[in-house]
């Protein structure tokens, strides 16, 4: 079967998230490393297109190849398991435990960082014939992005710090959202589809993503943009971490799984007590 009910997938959420816990730090990170790369070159990649094109729909219609490609490859972005490592402690699972959570996180942050970071150096390295001349077309609007999605929310203060933490939960709402339709199907085809949907829309709505960022970010300072990284982290990187978990969790991962998972038949002593329902 191509499609698989909501309360099979969600089960499979929640084995996901528990099998991310328990793998070893090597895996956890080389996976990350993976992820990062393959989703900012992705990121170059739509840049380009809306560049050279003049058409941002493009370069969203296109960008989803990267996320579709690495979690094709079973790779893991910081927003997929700020969703899934959670509903292994929630589910209860044995050994499952908040600090096991928090070391996945921390694992997938640096791998993921890791992997943007050196994309956002051989981007800069292309785009300059390695540092010996100015940014091509390309690089000068990643740096534009840079300044803009940092002193630009400073501009406005805690209205603007508001507005990039909301971003942030609206763009792993979307983003967790596409992780769970790899799940949706068992077919490769059904997969593809089901995770592009969600992908398109944050990425042309500009919403936050935080390993995006982690690209953007550091592409736009090695090429000399006129923000700090203090600017960076401060009005960007932590905001968008947070929104990104709060959003991904509280819209995607405890939605499905307290209306699918906690409403499903308990099975003890061999009786089957049917689930509750509301009066």
């Amino acid at each position: 079967m191509s499609y698989l009910a909501p309360s099979e997938f969600v089960t499979k959420m929640v084995d996901a998230g528990e099998s991310k816990i328990f793998m070893s730090t090597r895996d956890t990170i080389i996976r990350a490393y993976m992820a990062g790369a393959i989703l900012t070159l992705a990121a170059w990649f739509a840049v380009t297109i809306n560049v050279n094109t003049g058409q941002p729909l493009i370069g969203a219609l296109l960008f989803p190849v990267g996320f579709v490609m690495l979690y094709l490859l079973g790779f893991d972005l910081l927003t997929g398991v700020f969703v899934l490592s959670p509903l292994a402690l929630i589910d209860k699972r044995p050994g499952v435990t908040l600090g096991g959570v928090l070391r996945n996180w921390g694992l997938v942050f640096v791998g993921n960082f890791a992997g943007a970071f050196t994309v956002a150096f051989m981007m800069a390295f292309v785009t300059t014939f390695g540092f010996t001349q100015a940014p091509d077309k390309v690089g000068t609007a990643i740096g534009i992005i840079g300044e803009s999605r940092t002193l630009g929310y400073a501009a406005h203060g805690a209205a603007g710090m508001a507005t990039l933490f909301m971003r942030g939960m609206l763009c792993n709402w979307m983003v967790s959202t596409g992780v769970v339709g790899a799940m949706i199907s068992t077919s490769v085809s059904g997969k593809v589809i089901a995770m592009w949907m969600p992908i398109l829309v944050f990425f042309y709505m500009v919403f936050e993503h935080s390993v995006v960022n982690m690209f953007l970010f550091p592409s736009g300072l090695l090429l000399g943009a006129k923000f700090s990284i203090m600017d960076y982290l401060i009005w960007n990187e932590i905001p968008t971490v947070l929104g990104n978990l709060v959003g991904g969790l509280a819209f995607t991962g405890m939605t499905l799984y307290t209306t699918h998972v906690m409403t499903l038949p308990k099975r003890q002593a061999g009786k089957v007590t049917p689930p509750r329902v509301a009066a």
